[in-house]
């Protein structure tokens, strides 16, 4: 038992270092530019992804001051997905909240979700300044291939993919507030 918790906190360790510094530098310059535009920030995800989309959505509000936003309320996810269908929930979502010069942050294990995909397409239609995927799984995964700035994780397991998106997007927060 002792082995795998081990292994597994190495394994989100080696993915954590994946992190280049250009791309945190860069997620950072990014975020700041939105900011500074008086535009907000959309995060969405799926599953786990979602929850860490709300962590990161209140802590850059709360503790950098930037205008971030997910929707994970019941009521619009369940009313949109029978409206409109689970793979349209995002780019809905967007079509309805989103705003030319916002920009869009999308975590997915995967990287595969329909309804990510057409957020991008949609994130594009309306004009955001730049669209930033996370994910894990297979490399050259669609959603990887379609954002502005990608950042992916070497793992096929939710937990370490998971984990690792968390801790980046939370040290960008303490990057951020320390400005």
């Amino acid at each position: 038992m002792n082995n795998f918790y081990k292994e597994n906190i190495n394994k989100i360790v080696e993915g954590i270092q994946q992190i280049e510094t250009n791309f945190l530098k860069r997620l950072e310059n990014l975020i700041i530019a939105t900011n500074l535009k008086k535009k907000k920030l959309i995060i969405c995800g799926n599953g786990g992804s979602a929850a860490t989309a709300s962590h990161i959505a209140v802590d850059l509000t709360k503790n950098a001051r930037i205008k971030t936003v997910n929707f994970n309320e019941y009521d619009l996810i369940t009313c949109f997905a029978n409206d409109f269908g689970y793979e349209n929930l995002f780019s809905k979502i967007i079509e309805y909240y989103g705003n030319k010069g916002d920009m869009l942050i999308l975590v997915s294990s995967s990287g595969q979700s329909k309804n990510h995909l057409k957020a991008v397409a949609k994130g594009k239609s309306k004009k955001f300044s730049k669209i930033v995927t996370l994910t894990g799984f297979k490399k050259n995964n669609l959603l990887s291939k379609k954002g502005n700035l990608n950042f992916w994780i070497n793992s096929k397991k939710y937990n370490h993919v998971e984990n690792s998106h968390q801790i980046i997007l939370l040290s960008l927060i303490d990057l951020i507030k320390n400005k």
